[in-house]
């Protein structure tokens, strides 16, 4: 290995990509390339240690030239459709987009970089809805959505590729993961933007809620990112992790966590056309083995998580205002829409 390693993170400028960009500057001197594609979710911090590319992923030939020029002694795949709504509404381009993209990586690693380790990142959403709690590992696999479908799929890649010769793939099964700068088409993030716009009078102080009994086991995405960190330099290869809190809340938690920190008053009216049950009704996450191979837990408690998210949908709500940009485009998603229970 070079002196100076390598870290390639696809979906650099998503959610979870942008943060662990931040960790890997912050806690390495890793060179870093990253892949950017649309608006751009939580902006790491600028640095001369950063190449940003605007490669197509699904494409082979794309794939290729980026693995020659980057040359990566680590390889993060975080981009794809990670919507669950969006999967029932247009199941096909989810697919095909998280399935091919690592295809495609994993064929150009097995050319031109051999050796060079690949964090796949799956989701608990591949264990549907287990008997299992707390899930481990060993947990069968039972998909409910396309998303999940898709995960399985990548998770299936993985193992296949990381058998290969020369095949250096660690897996990762990531239970949900909320924080600042998540798209609002995600649950938490909606609720704390229509919060952060009753505060500025940009929306009438009435939140329309479905089904809001569904738990989850949440973990801050800053700690998630330092578990791929870990699992890059530390898991066995060919293994899969789990990462998760251990603790499930329910998404009334989080609503009601919220609307007790508004500057304004707001009312929660439930909506008789959003009461679907969840089909996953709880995920609980056993962790155990990063715990004990990775050294890795949960530490960011779930009230600061929360407190974060909702200051940095203020932030990003004011400013919008302060610019004149409409209330519906000052986030990447549609807050008047039914939000997603996430499953990472």
């Amino acid at each position: 290995m070079r002196a100076v390693l390598r870290a390639l993170i696809t979906g650099y400028s998503g959610f979870a990509g942008g943060h662990l960009a931040d960790h890997l500057l912050a806690e390495t001197d890793w060179e870093l390339w990253g892949t950017v594609y649309g608006t751009p979710g939580h902006i790491p911090r600028r640095s001369p240690r950063v190449h940003e590319r605007e490669d197509d992923l699904r494409d082979p030939g794309s794939v290729a030239r980026l693995v020659i020029d980057s040359r990566p002694d680590f390889v993060f795949h975080l981009a794809g459709q990670a919507s669950v709504r969006d999967s029932w509404s247009d199941p096909w381009p989810t697919f095909e987009t998280n399935v091919r993209m690592q295809l495609n990586l994993h064929q150009a690693l097995a050319e031109h970089a051999v050796g060079a380790r690949m964090i796949v990142i799956a989701s608990n959403e591949i264990y549907g809805a287990s008997d299992v709690m707390p899930t481990s590992e060993s947990a069968p696999l039972s998909p409910r959505n396309p998303y999940a479908a898709s995960k399985v799929a990548q998770d299936a890649l993985a193992e296949v590729y990381g058998r290969m010769p020369g095949g250096n793939v660690v897996r990762l099964r990531p239970f949900t993961h909320i924080g600042p700068g998540q798209d609002d088409r995600f649950v938490t993030a909606s609720f704390a933007r229509q919060i952060a716009e009753i505060e500025v009078g940009l929306r009438e102080p009435v939140i329309r809620v479905g089904n809001l009994e569904a738990e989850r086991d949440f973990t801050d995405v800053r700690d998630m990112v330092r578990g791929y960190h870990l699992a890059a330099v530390s898991g066995a290869t060919g293994e899969a992790y789990n990462l998760g809190s251990g603790r499930s809340h329910a998404i009334r938690d989080i609503l009601d966590h919220f609307v007790a920190r508004a500057t304004r008053p707001v009312t929660v009216n439930q909506d008789p056309d959003r009461m679907r049950p969840s089909d996953v009704p709880r995920t609980l996450c056993d962790a155990s083995k990063a715990h004990r191979e990775l050294g890795w837990r949960a530490e960011i408690p779930f009230e600061k998580t929360l407190d974060d998210t909702l200051d940095w949908w203020r932030e990003r709500v004011t400013a919008s205002r302060l610019a004149g940009v409409p209330s519906e485009d000052a986030g990447s998603g549609a807050a008047a829409e039914p939000p997603s229970v996430p499953g990472t």
